[in-house]
């Protein structure tokens, strides 16, 4: 019996989550396109593009339009100038007890390519994940309003402020659900979920930073939580790109991210094939 359908989970995890554009590209490459999207934080972002119909090439494109990397020349850095600028100009800070960036104008930055204002205008049924911090539990919004969502999915504490829908406060979806693959299952014939957590390679005597020590405990804690899960049921593919010592925040490093999460895009690839074979 052919496969027919694949759904797609998306996790957190800030600047590693633009592998993801990597991962829509080689599966719009195979012609294998998703049927539904589950996504956290970055992972609600870049769902939210692909999902109102920008291709995986042209958000790959977008990402490495606004980053440097080490092959581009003097004359690549003077074309970049005004997009990097534009960047700059989108990220606004607020001085407040609930967070450090306000992310609006950023978020509508990274959204401008998406030209759907509702979940239900989507071109792909889209589930993202939040949290409701007086609740403590998972919040799956996938009708109404896109951006408050999102705005609510990426919600990082102390970074960025919280969102309050329907009267619940939410924040990062991440806190409860890191890679929400558990929300695809049942609705597809083939599961793909996406872990970008990075690999931590201890340094000599080295201690880490303030922002070191607070999100890298709380990716701790998601992975443990996601091993967990795994036990129990797992997606049929578990892409997990080799990403090193890149911290959640570090944005001007995603050049690296893209190039070390290439080998893994390679093996997913494979891996489908095998699947598509045998069915």
């Amino acid at each position: 019996m052919p496969v027919k359908t694949f759904g797609l989970a998306l996790g957190g995890g800030g600047v590693r989550g633009l592998a993801h554009a990597l991962v829509l590209e080689a599966l719009d490459e195979m012609g294998c396109r998703p049927s539904i999207i589950a996504g956290t934080s970055i992972g609600a972002i870049i769902g939210a593009l692909y999902a109102s119909g920008v291709s995986g090439q042209t958000i790959r494109k977008k990402i490495q339009k606004n980053i440097i990397s080490r092959r581009d020349s003097w004359r690549d850095i003077f074309k970049k100038r005004s997009d990097l600028l534009k960047v700059v100009q989108t990220v606004a800070f607020e001085r407040g007890p609930s967070g450090i960036v306000k992310p609006d104008l950023f978020l509508n930055f990274l959204l401008s390519s998406v030209h759907k204002q509702t979940f239900e205008e989507l071109d792909i049924p889209l589930l993202v994940i939040a949290t409701d911090y007086w609740k403590g539990e998972e919040v799956v919004l996938e009708s109404g309003e896109l951006l408050p969502a999102l705005k609510a999915s990426i919600a990082i504490p102390g970074v960025f402020a919280p969102v309050t829908i329907d009267d619940r406060v939410l924040l990062d979806g991440g806190i409860v659900n890191i890679v929400p693959y558990e929300h695809i299952l049942g609705r597809c014939d083939v599961s793909i979920a996406v872990d970008v957590a990075c690999t931590r390679t201890p340094g000599k005597n080295r201690m880490p930073n303030f922002w070191d020590l607070v999100l890298g405990s709380l990716q701790l804690m998601q992975e443990v939580t996601l091993s967990d899960k795994m036990k129990h049921r797992r997606p049929d593919i578990l892409v997990h790109p080799k990403i090193t010592d890149i911290p959640m925040l570090a944005f001007g490093k995603a050049a690296q991210v893209l190039r070390q999460s290439a080998p893994t895009i390679k093996e997913m690839k494979n891996n489908i094939e095998e699947i598509l074979a045998r069915s």
